[in-house]
């Protein structure tokens, strides 16, 4: 393993955390763990994608799958942004803990996206040998 290898890692790795620590502060800072509905979201949200989607996609029925499993990823990723909306709208939470709870929701979505980015290509990747 490259010594890039080892800071692409660490540098994933410490942008998950900032988002965790972003989701953990939404809620202790204001006193208010309605925000934590979220976290449920994040674990939901590849759940549709790894039952419906992982297949070979070789026929129309395994394609009709996968793109069902796609919009059902879709439509639980928009809750992760509607969540913390409805509780900011009818007033659980305060405008301070949504702005958290959404920079939290874009920094783990952007790892999520950068780690599929740098290990989509098994050949050229760093994180298969």
């Amino acid at each position: 393993m490259a010594i890039q290898d080892v800071r692409l890692l660490g540098g994933l790795a410490a942008s998950f955390f900032c988002g965790l620590v972003l989701q953990f502060l939404g809620c202790a800072l204001w006193h208010n763990w309605w925000p934590m509905l979220t976290a449920f979201v994040y674990v939901l949200v590849p759940m549709p994608y790894l039952f419906f989607g992982g297949g070979s996609g070789g026929s129309n029925l395994a394609s009709g799958w996968q793109d069902a499993g796609k919009f059902l990823v879709g439509f639980s990723a928009v809750a992760a942004v509607a969540i913390p909306a409805i509780l900011y709208h009818s007033q659980k939470i305060t405008a301070g803990a949504l702005w958290m709870e959404l920079v939290a929701m874009g920094i783990l979505g952007g790892t999520v996206l950068a780690w599929q980015f740098f290990s989509e290509n098994e050949g050229s990747s760093p994180f298969y040998y």
